[in-house]
């Protein structure tokens, strides 16, 4: 997620070379690609933490720091 992005709500995610935007609400890829297992675990990340993702990206719009999120390896 990068500070005063474009809408909608979305993430930035890299795997093995490959990028994505996916968006918060819906896990959904927008731009970019994923290989098909990544763009799942992502797409269901985003879902199980689409709060706190919403939370983010509100403060990203308000220029401020954002929280940390356990990855979908729990890291």
């Amino acid at each position: 997620m990068y500070h005063a992005d474009h809408a909608p709500p979305h993430i930035h995610a890299e795997y093995q070379g490959h990028e994505a935007l996916v968006e918060i609400s819906t896990g959904h890829i927008l731009e970019g690609g994923l290989p098909k297992k990544a763009a799942k675990l992502v797409g269901d990340w985003c879902l199980s933490h689409q709060a706190e993702l919403a939370d983010n990206w509100q403060r990203a719009m308000d220029l401020q720091p954002l929280e940390r999120i356990a990855g979908a390896d729990n890291d």
